[in-house]
């Protein structure tokens, strides 16, 4: 429990010291509470998973993206705050953003939640890809390096690089366990990114990953 606390505060801090007065204003978006017992058993997931590049337009639902979001790096193990994907030395320095019509949201594993980050369409910068504009959501892997400053550079670039590849398999496994199509990316513009994004000068863009409906 006192973890977990912990962790929500570091998000409101955050969203206090870093998002626009307007953003601070937006409520975060509560999610369903994740569906943990659904999905397919994990070999027939690892079975049926691959990447896809081509999306229907077809909006996921917030239970949908509750589920894939603690798939992805979401609490399993509340006393202590541990995720569903390892990190090195529990470091945890990987963020999730989230890229939708409507805006852009950073997932708050510790209350289950969507923070607002800005409001408008950016889902068109988060890769050179075509279909990045259309799907319905496109996930934005951030590093933050205040996190890791008892290692060399070297060695935080590294880490975050493996600890990003551990989150999104997990969401390559949700998608073949729940009939979405993904696919992770790594062409993009990331410095327009980043500064779209208003990015701090310790946070870094790792990759990016759009999930959806398979185009039909």
């Amino acid at each position: 429990m006192k973890a977990k606390l912990i962790l929500a505060a570091y998000f409101i801090l955050t969203a206090l010291s870093v998002y626009p007065l307007e953003i601070q204003a937006q409520e975060a978006i509560e999610l369903p509470v994740p569906q943990i017992q659904a999905g397919m058993p994990l070999m027939q997931a690892l079975k049926e998973r691959k990447t896809s590049r081509e999306f229907s337009s077809r909006e996921l639902s917030l239970s949908v993206l509750s589920d894939m979001l603690w798939a992805a790096n979401g609490i399993n193990r509340p006393d202590s705050g541990h995720r569903t994907a390892p990190s090195a030395m529990n470091m945890q320095e990987i963020d999730i953003y989230v890229a939708r019509a409507d805006g852009l949201y950073l997932y708050n594993a510790s209350a289950n939640t969507l923070v607002p980050v800005m409001p408008g369409d950016i889902r068109g910068l988060t890769g050179r890809q075509a279909f990045v504009k259309d799907a319905p959501v496109n996930l934005i892997y951030v590093a933050d390096f205040s996190k890791t400053k008892k290692l060399s550079a070297r060695d935080a670039e590294f880490y975050a690089a493996a600890d990003t590849g551990f989150i999104s398999q997990n969401v390559y496994l949700f998608c073949a366990s729940s009939g979405l199509a993904t696919v992770v990316r790594g062409l993009i513009d990331k410095p327009a990114l980043a500064e779209t994004m208003k990015l701090r000068p310790e946070q870094k863009i790792i990759f990016a990953q759009t999930v959806g409906y398979p185009q039909d």
